[in-house]
């Protein structure tokens, strides 16, 4: 890994830790972000391997307490709470996307909006429908819009040669 890379690493786990901080909670416990665009815009950008390091580096800056998670919020538990099961998602949604194929993404996803579902039913005693419907479906088309609109824009900056890692 040169100097290059590494600062684009920064930047990038920067920009995923103010997305994430602008949140609009909801009754369920699992807020509107803007983490998808962040985390999928970061695949597009750094490719699979190093986009999944960046958001396991924003995961690890979490855990440690800084309040880099939706509503300024950090710590370990985070990890156990209703919306722990996206956090671990997002290594999925930054591998995929990292593939920078669109189909790819929405397969990351889904991968990240099931383990988001599984620990929400596992914690609230409900079935995996109903997790479903109260914490996958609301979200599933800005999620969407936003995997597109960072795919479009990642590859118009990597068109004007702002971002380039060879």
């Amino acid at each position: 890994m040169n100097t290059k890379t590494l600062c684009y690493i920064s930047i990038f786990a920067s920009l995923i830790c103010v997305l994430s901080i602008i949140s609009i909670p909801t009754p369920f416990g699992v807020p509107f972000t803007l983490q998808t665009f962040a985390i999928s815009f970061c695949g597009f950008i750094l490719g699979k391997k190093y986009s999944t390091f960046t958001v396991f580096i924003y995961l690890i800056l979490g855990a440690i307490g800084l309040p880099v998670f939706a509503g300024l919020s950090g710590g370990i538990g985070k990890f156990f709470s209703l919306s722990g099961g996206f956090l671990y998602g997002f290594l999925f949604l930054s591998f995929f996307s990292g593939f920078n194929k669109i189909f790819l993404s929405l397969i990351g996803l889904f991968i990240c909006h099931l383990l988001g579902v599984l620990q929400y039913s596992l914690l609230t005693h409900t079935n995996i429908l109903s997790g479903f419907l109260i914490v996958s479906i609301p979200y599933l088309l800005k999620d969407i819009i936003s995997i597109f609109l960072a795919y479009i824009v990642a590859n118009k900056l990597k068109i004007i040669k702002i971002f380039k890692l060879n």
